[in-house]
């Protein structure tokens, strides 16, 4: 059985375009045309990776959140 699905959210007025989430988790996180960071897919199957990109980001633009129950998942301080 694989792993419930995680839902990730780019807050594009606070995302600056570092490329530190793309680079990180690629198969997750791309830069837009905007220069800033878009989700891939609407959801993904949860990894380190995604959740290491979430924590990266410079200005907390990025959320990762349980499919189902919306718990927050990352970043988690």
């Amino acid at each position: 059985m694989s792993p419930d699905p995680v839902v990730v959210t780019v807050d594009q007025t606070r995302c600056i375009g570092s490329g530190l989430c793309a680079r990180t988790a690629p198969d997750a996180l791309a830069l837009g045309p905007n220069g800033r960071a878009v989700p891939v897919h609407p959801t993904a199957a949860p990894s380190h990776t995604l959740t290491e990109a979430a924590e990266m980001c410079p200005v907390e633009a990025i959320a990762v959140h349980h499919a189902t129950t919306g718990e927050l998942l990352a970043p988690i301080w």
